[in-house]
């Protein structure tokens, strides 16, 4: 792991830098003699002396010993992540972290996922991941039937969660979350010990949307995580497809008004190729 990747993680840990802040670390660490000297000032310029010596006391206590993490300027990192507003400038990961390389569709939708949304996933995945590595969420629903199906039948997953790595949001898909940390790779930006937070899920989201070059919709009401993802991939350029469904379900309302707006209507897996 390089130098300016465990300052990062030991600024992160300190719970007392916020990404805009990791950012600025980024930019003056390009053209800096002395990483560690120069980062630091960057923080001291924000803060009183009160709170930079806090942070301190706590930055030269911590250990980044067995934390994996990549940064902004990482090899590994995805051009398309950098492009978008407020990239994350650390992530945490368990897993391979060359899927970050691969080609990325990500599925998400419902959390109370209808029998239909749970077909289609079950049909739309197992003949995606010969040329896709599927990500999304982990959360109860769509997303947590895309990434069990994907695992289920050999394919690649990435799991972009609210949490710690070292916790588990919902309680019910620990199992799949470790599978996926074992098989495929599971990311954060969030340091261990985190708890799910309800402003984590948005922002996790516009990982979701950033890290995927084509992004699925199966069932969403009309104000939802998965409607919110939708335009953040839109902003950015994704290509982005729903599935049709009857006009008489809230859950299919989304959708519809996808299409309506100009999503492609996701009739056949044909269309993804």
């Amino acid at each position: 792991m390089d130098k300016l990747t465990k300052i990062l993680i030991k600024f992160r840990l300190t719970n007392l830098v916020s990404n805009q802040d990791m950012l600025k670390v980024i930019k003056k660490s390009i053209k800096s003699a002395n990483l560690e000297s120069d980062t630091l000032k960057v923080i001291k310029e924000s803060r009183s002396t009160k709170e930079f010596d806090q942070f301190l006391l706590l930055f030269k206590s911590l250990d980044t010993k067995n934390i994996r993490a990549i940064n902004y300027l990482s090899d590994e990192y995805p051009e398309s992540l950098r492009e978008i507003y407020n990239p994350p400038a650390l992530l945490f990961y368990q897993g391979r972290i060359e899927l970050l390389k691969t080609k990325k569709i990500a599925i998400v939708g419902s959390r109370s996922a209808s029998n239909y949304g749970i077909s289609c996933v079950d049909g739309l995945v197992p003949n995606l991941i010969d040329r896709y590595t599927i990500v999304s969420g982990l959360a109860n629903g769509i997303d947590g039937r895309s990434q069990r199906c994907a695992v289920a039948n050999g394919g690649n997953t990435i799991a972009v969660i609210g949490t710690g790595l070292n916790r588990f949001y919902p309680r019910n898909n620990q199992g799949l979350q470790r599978q996926i940390a074992n098989y495929g790779l599971v990311l954060s930006e969030y340091p261990p010990d985190s708890f799910a937070n309800p402003w984590h899920f948005p922002q996790r989201n516009r990982i979701i949307a950033g890290i995927s070059q084509k992004l699925i919709v199966v069932e969403a009401k009309i104000r939802s995580g998965a409607l919110i993802t939708a335009g953040l991939a839109l902003e950015n350029n994704r290509e982005i497809y729903a599935v049709p469904g009857r006009v008489d379900s809230e859950l299919s309302d989304g959708c519809n008004q996808l299409i309506f707006d100009g999503a492609i209507p996701l009739l056949n897996v044909d269309i993804l190729k």
